[in-house]
C-alpha cells in the first residue's frame, strides 16, 4: 500500500497539474466517452496502455472473463448490464469493445470442476459456457474459446433493446478484440471472415485515424 500512495503523491503533484485544465473541462462540460470498452479484470489488462487513451475517452466496465449477461429487466444486481444501459442511452457512445485475452484465467475455469467454495465464480461463468469446446484441453483449445466468448458476448449484447437500435440505426457499432498478451498485439473480430485479424488488416478498411491523444504512447 505505501507504493500505491506513493504513486498517488506523484498523480498529485506531477500528472494532474499537466492536464488540469482538461479535467475541469470534463467537470464543466461533463463526460462524453465515444467507447464502452468491456474488459476483463485481468491485472494484465490495462485499457488506457492499449488503446493510448486518457480521461473522458472511455467508460470502462470490467468483470472477470469480460462476459455480458442476457437483457434483463428484474430486479437484482446487473451491475454490467446497468452500464451498457448508461453508456448506450445516456451517454450516446459510438462504439462498444468487447476486448478478451489470451491465458485468461476464467476461460480456464470453464473446463474445470465447479468450485464449491467461489459459488458466485460458477455462476457468473455460465455466460461463457456456450463457447466450450468438446475437445482435450490445449493451449489452442482455450485460444479459441477465449475468442469464441467474444462473439457469444457480442451477440449477447444485441439482445439489449437499446443496443438493438442504436445498430440498426447505424449510430452504434461492436467490436471484439483477442489480446495476446506475451505478443503484445491485438487481434479484431472480422465479421466477413468469421475470424480475429491482426490489427494492420483491420486498419486497411478503416479511414485515416485522427492525430494521436496526449496520453498515447509514441
Amino acid at each position: 500500500m505505501e507504493d500505491l500512495l506513493k504513486r498517488l503523491s506523484r498523480f498529485e503533484k506531477r500528472f494532474f497539474p499537466r492536464y488540469r485544465d482538461e479535467y475541469r473541462r470534463l467537470v464543466a462540460e461533463g463526460q462524453r466517452p465515444r467507447t464502452l470498452f468491456i474488459g476483463c479484470s485481468d491485472s494484465r489488462i490495462v485499457p488506457y496502455v492499449l488503446t493510448g487513451t486518457g480521461p473522458g475517452d472511455l467508460f470502462v466496465v470490467r468483470n472477470v472473463g469480460n462476459l455480458v449477461p442476457p437483457y434483463d429487466a428484474t430486479p437484482g444486481d446487473h451491475s454490467t448490464a446497468a452500464a451498457v444501459e448508461f453508456a448506450v442511452d445516456k451517454l450516446e457512445v459510438h462504439d462498444i469493445v468487447i476486448c478478451g485475452h489470451s491465458h485468461c484465467g476464467a476461460v480456464r475455469a470453464l473446463y474445470d470442476d465447479p468450485s464449491e467454495t467461489m459459488p458466485n465464480l460458477n455462476r457468473w461463468l455460465d455466460f461463457a459456457r456456450d463457447a466450450t469446446l468438446p475437445v482435450t484441453v490445449t493451449e489452442e483449445a482455450l485460444r479459441r474459446t477465449e475468442q469464441r466468448s467474444i462473439v457469444l458476448q457480442l451477440e449477447r449484447l444485441l439482445g439489449y433493446p437499446m443496443v438493438a437500435r442504436s445498430v440498426e440505426r447505424g449510430t452504434l457499432f461492436l467490436h471484439g478484440w483477442h489480446y495476446v498478451i506475451e505478443d503484445g498485439r491485438i487481434l479484431v473480430f472480422d465479421v466477413e471472415r468469421g475470424d480475429f485479424v491482426p490489427t494492420d488488416v483491420a486498419l486497411a478498411d478503416q479511414q485515416p485515424a485522427a492525430d494521436p491523444a496526449p496520453y498515447q504512447l509514441q
